[in-house]
């Protein structure tokens, strides 16, 4: 089909006028670097949808509900939802690293270039987020989860030190909302803002 053909070799220029004079791409290395760009953003809606869910929806809505289905919200549908927020924050990093590694391959220039300057001031918020993800968020919640199931299991008093994890789980949190609108912006930027750096 042309327009397959066409779309295809607009995609091609895209990618060759994307990097500097240093490139020479084979037909292999663009669709590595494509992929590596598609699992990138993918993975980087799913995290950051995620998180503004958390923030911007279950902050609100969460406190609305009857105190008695809250327990069950948060030993069902809070592990699952965290399961998926970790590992895309993990992928979203991964796939990005991959991405630099290999337009660094491919380009001579590449760390020199202004669009990478851009792009590590990005990777670097992304970086503080995911650790935010992995080291704080989480294992405060995983606590919480498990303080929550043991109440529902032996009908014992909320553990002392819950409200202290949430606290924790919840400044953390509403940090990576606040560093994920300039992280979004540098990453935006890398593409579609080059006269950054002018």
């Amino acid at each position: 089909d042309m327009k397959v053909l066409g779309w295809l070799v607009k995609l091609r220029s895209n990618n060759h006028q994307a990097f500097g004079k240093g490139a020479g791409m084979t037909v292999g290395q663009e669709i590595y670097l494509d992929l590596m760009r598609l699992g990138h953003i993918f993975s980087g809606i799913l995290w950051i949808g995620v998180l503004y869910f958390y923030n911007f929806i279950q902050a609100i809505a969460l406190p609305k509900m009857e105190a008695s289905a809250r327990p069950q919200y948060q030993v069902t549908i809070l592990p699952f939802s965290l399961l998926l927020f970790r590992w895309a924050a993990a992928s979203t990093l991964l796939f990005g690293l991959l991405y630099i590694a290999g337009a660094g391959l491919v380009d001579s220039d590449y760390f020199e270039s202004d669009r990478f300057k851009t792009v590590a001031i990005g990777g670097i918020l992304g970086i503080i987020m995911a650790y935010n993800v992995w080291f704080i968020i989480w294992p405060n919640q995983k606590k919480i989860i498990a303080a929550v199931q043991d109440t529902i299991d032996s009908g014992a008093a909320a553990h002392a030190d819950q409200p202290k994890w949430a606290r924790t789980a919840l400044l953390a949190s509403r940090t990576n909302t606040m560093l994920s609108i300039p992280m979004l912006f540098f990453m935006v930027a890398a593409r579609h803002l080059p006269s950054l750096w002018s």
